[in-house]
């Protein structure tokens, strides 16, 4: 049995070197952990609204299509949007643009369900018609929300 005594040197240099450079790695990976796990488990979940977040009343946005008018008319309350429809629509529109009802529809019961315009679909075959309604729609809700913000000013100078 021969034992041969093995001797290592340290440097102290290099132990805090090393030292260092561990608690940075450390700190690294906890920070990209921080970083990429998510904050909120219900990311998914609609965000409330705000109780004022329309004046309530009836607004209308017109649409010119092939020089025949066509109104959106929304409906809605303080805080919901209850109805959305189609005024003034003449046969030649439909005639003409006959996936405008149904995209209309379509548009319409997943805007009342989900009160926003937000995560709305529709199909390939009528997404032009639809975008071009869904912006009437927008067009509408914007002057309701300009109408409650001017309110709530008004409400606040006094």
């Amino acid at each position: 049995m021969s034992s041969k005594t093995k001797i290592v040197v340290l440097h102290l240099k290099e132990l805090i070197y090393t030292g260092i450079f561990a608690v940075l790695g450390i700190l690294f990976i906890i920070l990209l952990i921080i970083m990429f796990l998510p904050r909120n488990k219900d990311k998914g979940a609609p965000l409330p609204q705000p109780a004022n977040t329309y004046m309530p009343g009836v607004y209308t946005t017109s649409l010119v299509l092939n020089d025949n008018v066509v109104d959106i008319e929304v409906t809605v309350d303080e805080a919901n949007i209850n109805n959305i429809r189609i005024v003034n629509l003449d046969e030649a529109v439909t005639a003409m643009y006959p996936l405008i009802e149904p995209a209309f529809e379509d548009l319409v019961v997943q805007i009342c369900e989900n009160q926003s315009l937000d995560g709305l679909t529709y199909a390939d075959e009528n997404k032009y018609t639809s975008m071009v309604l869904l912006d009437a729609i927008k067009t509408s809700l914007q002057k309701a929300e300009i109408a409650a913000q001017a309110a709530e000013g008004v409400n606040a100078a006094q």
